[in-house]
């Protein structure tokens, strides 16, 4: 990796930006962008008549599409793009040379578990055996790929330290939505399926949206001066109509909840579940179990936990663990072991609440999990999490006298600072985020968890060396510099990327999802050869 520029290097290439900033915004002449520097859309580069591939000619007796499909058969293919090949080519391949991925540098988002997507991982996901299989195969001819998810489920049970396991849900938010329906059927199948959720006030905004699609009124839960649970509050708000307490621990602040035993005796002792959110799993394995301090049914997030890929959107894959009491419960089809020793699915579940996804999982991301939980044995996920401990307190130690930092509590697997003594300045954690940009980072989290007015949550993760995050840290003390000497340069930031500030309100109230023809464009016809099959 290149040597970073010396900070005072910076602060003249930062005055440079903001003098040309300054002296061409009144100018009426402006070099017209180049598509280099900043990618159409697709649709906005095509041209009528251009094709990049043509179908060769038909060698079977034809068949009419329209006598097939009836009124479904389509007469034109609406406003789609028209471009050769080369065009195609060349317009994804500059839109991927301009994504931010882990392969480039430190992803330090908080609460995400950006590490590093072992390559190892991906050759195991490819072999033919695996790569081509298909869900349809009889279980006689799925043997290997039924064996894989037992040998994930059984490591993801003793990890978790719970009793079963689904590999079906297909990320973080769909394993809450399995959990919570687990918890409804355990109190049905009782008799009264409760009416409320408990929810802290640091948690993900996955938990209440969870708890009221699965038909629950949500109860807020204060965290206390430490911002961890108030046990006092808690027993207060717990009562014989609680269905469950949803809890991340570490809670998003990195804090873990010393009170946890204490936590799950209180919900107990009412008939309340205990289901802790494992998206902070990536602190505890292999030091401690969730199922040994009290935990009745929780979801893993392959994707961050065990380096599944997670930039680019996935896909992700959120298994949910629970206790025994569960077990009957669990979404269908079931991984079992037959008499005779080969795996097999079972579907004739009468508890059950369903099946929750399509075929079995994102079977992909099991393989990736199972060849990192493998090649790291236990020793080397207990080193793992140690180090993710490590290297966010480093962090932490090294910027506490830069950033304020709103809870004395240890932190573990992230660290959670405040914009308080910048925003003296008018700087904000948004405006400090994008700056960050300019200096090769991707962005922190910021302005969350909300409990911590001007948030800024970093989280480096095992994956990075100490030199990797002295230049992470050097970068913030930078910008904090600017932003007491000269605040509009972060005010403004990033100064270097192709678009620079976006209109965020607009973007977030009036969102434009997809792409409009403009009045006068031409529906694409269908080429009448294509209409015979």
């Amino acid at each position: 990796m290149s040597q970073i520029t010396p900070p005072s290097e910076v602060n003249k290439i930062s005055k440079k930006i903001s003098d040309k900033q300054q002296k061409f915004a009144g100018s009426p002449k402006k070099a017209t962008t180049h598509v280099n520097q900043n990618e159409d859309l697709i649709f906005e580069k095509s041209s009528p008549g251009k094709k990049a591939y043509r179908l060769a000619e038909l060698d079977v007796p034809a068949v009419d599409a329209a006598s097939l499909l009836g009124a479904a058969a389509r007469t034109d293919l609406g406003v789609m793009p028209e471009l050769s090949e080369i065009e195609i080519i060349r317009h994804f391949t500059r839109l991927s040379t301009w994504n931010y991925a882990i392969d480039l540098g430190m992803y330090p988002l908080g609460s995400c578990t950006m590490k590093y997507n072992p390559r190892i991982n991906e050759l195991v996901s490819r072999l033919e055996g695996i790569a081509d299989a298909h869900p349809y195969q009889p279980e006689s001819l799925s043997q290997g790929c039924l064996g894989i998810m037992k040998v994930l489920s059984d490591a993801l049970v003793e990890i978790t330290g719970m009793d079963t396991i689904t590999l079906q849900p297909a990320a973080g938010a769909h394993g809450e939505f399995t959990g919570i329906l687990l918890a409804r059927a355990y109190h049905e199948a009782k008799g009264n399926p409760r009416k409320k959720i408990l929810i802290p006030d640091s948690a993900h905004g996955t938990n209440p949206a969870t708890a009221a699609v699965c038909g629950y009124e949500v109860a807020n839960l204060k965290s206390n001066a430490q911002g961890m649970v108030d046990v006092a509050e808690l027993e207060r708000l717990v009562d014989e109509d609680t269905a469950a307490l949803m809890l991340t621990n570490p809670s998003t602040i990195g804090v873990f909840e010393s009170e946890i035993h204490k936590i799950a005796d209180v919900l107990h002792a009412k008939g309340a579940l205990l289901y802790m959110d494992g998206a902070n799993m990536n602190a505890l394995c292999g030091k401690t179990r969730p199922g040994d301090f009290g935990v009745d049914v929780m979801h893993l997030n392959l994707h961050k936990t065990f380096s599944t890929p997670h930039g680019g959107g996935g896909p992700g894959s959120g298994p949910v663990a629970c206790k025994k009491i569960l077990e009957p419960f669990l979404p269908t089809p079931v991984l079992v072991t037959r008499a005779d020793g080969t795996l097999g699915l079972e579907y004739n579940r009468p508890q059950t609440v369903g099946r929750v996804r399509a075929f079995y999982g994102n079977f992909g991301m099991f393989v990736r999990a199972l060849a990192y939980i493998l090649a790291n044995g236990p020793d080397g996920l207990r080193q793992t999490t140690e180090d993710a401990v490590l290297n966010a307190n480093y962090i932490r130690a090294k910027l506490s006298d830069t950033f304020e930092l709103p809870y004395k509590a240890p932190s573990l697997h992230e660290v959670v600072f405040s914009d308080k003594r910048q925003a003296k300045n008018g700087v904000k954690t948004g405006d400090m985020g994008k700056r960050l940009i300019d200096y090769g980072f991707h962005a922190y989290t910021v302005s969350f968890p909300l409990v911590v007015p001007g948030a800024m949550m970093i989280e480096p993760t095992e994956s990075e060396s100490r030199e990797e995050l002295d230049l992470l840290i050097d970068a913030l003390k930078q910008i904090a510099r600017e932003a007491e000497e000269n605040p509009e340069l972060v005010q403004t930031a990033p100064h270097t990327t192709r678009a620079q500030r976006l209109d965020e309100t607009t973007a977030a109230r009036k969102p434009v999802l997809r792409w409009k023809a403009p009045a006068a464009s031409t529906p694409v016809a269908v080429d009448s050869a294509a209409k015979e099959w």
